[in-house]
C-alpha cells in the first residue's frame, strides 16, 4: 500500500479539499503511474455534487489522467517505467461478457469499474480517481500516450477526445462527409478538430455568433446561428451526421431535420430533463437519433494514436490544484477555452 496526496470531496455540499488516503501495492498485471496531469470534466462536478443521485464519499474526482510509469507488476508487458502512460474513465471491466468480448468495455453488461464514485470488480473496494499524485491499474486499462503529444493537452483526450471520437468512427466519417457539431465546448472542440482531421466538411451550430471566429481556428469550415430560424432553413438537409454535445435543454427535432436522408444526430450531451421528440423528422428521411458514451480501450488507444498522428490535443488552461474550486465555478459559467487540466506537481 502507497499512501498518495489528493484532492476531495467530502460530502456534496463541501468545496474540495486536500485528503489523502492508501492506494493498492502494485500486483502482477498492475501498472503505477505517477500523476503528472489530470483534466477537469463537467461529470466531475455532477458527480461531487451528488447531481445524478449515486455518489459516495470521500470521492477523489479524475478520469483524464497522464503521466509517467512508475513501477510495474512482475507479469506486465506493455509498460516500463519512464514510459508515458494515461488512464481514462475506467480501470477495469468483466472482460468476459458480450460487450467486453467486442472491445466495448464501456457497455460492460456487469458494470465497468470506473476510475472514481465507483468500485473494483469485487463491488467492494471504492475507486478514486486522477486529483491524486498516483494510481495503480491493471495494464490492460491503461494506454500509451505518445512524447508527440503534449501531456497536459492529451490529458482531456482520455475522455473528452474519445467521447467525441468513437461516434466519428461508429458512423463512418470519412473525407467528404458533412459533419454538424452543436455546441463549442470542452466537447464540441475536440469534435471539430477530430472530424476536420478525418476530411469531414465541419459546420459549427451554437447560439452564439462569438464562438464563429474560434470555430474556424479549430478546424470548422461553416457556421450556423441556431437562434436565428433562418438558419435551419438554409441547412435543411444538409448533413450526414450531427454531434450533439449540449447538456441545457433544446429542441432535438429541429436538428433532426437538418439530417439528409440516412443521416445520425448522436447524443454526447446529457440534458437534466427529458426532451420530447416527434415522430416525422425521423420518418421523412430515415434519419436516426442516437446516443453514444466514451470508447472502449482498444478505440481509445486508437484515438490516442490518431491525435498523435494528426498534432492533434485539447485546448486548456492549466491552473494548480488549488484552484480546483473556481475552476468549478467557472465552468458552470461556461468560462473556459476549453477544458481545465490540473497540474498535480502542485500537491
Amino acid at each position: 500500500m502507497t499512501l498518495v496526496k489528493a484532492y476531495a470531496a467530502a460530502d456534496a455540499a463541501s468545496p474540495l479539499g486536500p485528503y489523502a488516503f492508501e492506494r493498492r501495492a502494485v500486483g502482477p498485471h498492475d501498472v503505477s503511474i505517477e500523476i503528472a496531469y489530470c483534466g477537469i470534466c463537467h461529470s466531475d462536478l455532477h458527480q461531487v455534487r451528488n447531481e445524478w443521485g449515486n455518489s459516495t464519499y470521500p470521492m477523489v474526482p479524475g478520469h483524464e489522467i497522464v503521466g509517467r510509469v512508475l513501477e510495474v507488476g512482475a507479469q506486465v508487458m506493455g509498460f516500463k517505467p519512464g514510459d508515458l502512460a494515461g488512464v481514462g474513465c475506467m480501470v477495469d471491466s468483466c472482460r468476459t461478457c458480450p460487450s467486453c468480448r467486442r472491445d466495448l468495455e464501456q457497455f460492460c453488461e456487469k458494470g465497468a469499474a470506473f476510475s472514481y464514485n465507483g468500485t473494483e470488480m469485487d463491488r467492494k473496494t471504492p475507486t478514486q480517481g486522477g486529483y491524486s499524485s498516483r494510481i495503480v491499474t491493471d495494464e490492460a486499462f491503461v494506454l500509451r500516450i505518445s512524447p508527440k503529444l503534449d501531456l497536459a493537452g492529451a490529458a482531456p483526450l482520455l475522455c473528452a477526445g474519445i467521447t467525441t471520437y468513437s461516434p466519428l468512427r461508429h458512423w463512418n466519417t470519412k473525407a467528404g462527409d458533412r459533419v454538424g457539431v452543436v455546441g463549442l465546448g470542452g466537447l464540441g472542440h475536440m469534435a471539430v478538430k477530430l472530424a476536420a482531421a478525418m476530411g469531414a466538411e465541419v459546420t459549427m451550430l451554437s447560439t452564439s455568433k462569438a464562438k464563429e471566429a474560434d470555430a474556424r481556428k479549430l478546424g470548422a469550415h461553416g457556421f450556423g446561428l441556431t437562434s436565428d430560424p433562418a438558419t435551419f432553413k438554409r441547412l435543411a438537409g444538409h448533413f450526414d451526421l450531427i454531434l450533439d454535445t449540449i447538456s441545457a435543454p433544446h429542441d432535438y427535432n429541429a436538428y433532426l431535420g437538418l439530417l439528409k436522408v440516412d443521416g445520425a444526430m448522436v447524443l454526447l450531451g446529457v440534458p437534466p430533463e427529458p426532451t420530447p421528440v416527434a415522430a416525422f423528422p425521423l420518418i421523412m428521411g430515415r434519419r436516426s437519433l442516437a446516443g453514444s458514451l466514451i470508447g472502449g480501450i482498444k478505440e481509445t488507444q486508437e484515438m490516442l494514436d490518431f491525435c498523435a498522428e494528426h498534432g492533434i490535443v485539447s485546448d486548456i488552461e492549466l491552473i494548480p490544484v488549488q484552484q480546483v474550486n473556481e475552476a468549478y465555478a467557472r465552468m458552470l459559467r461556461a468560462d473556459v477555452r476549453y477544458r481545465f487540466v490540473l497540474d498535480m506537481g502542485t500537491l
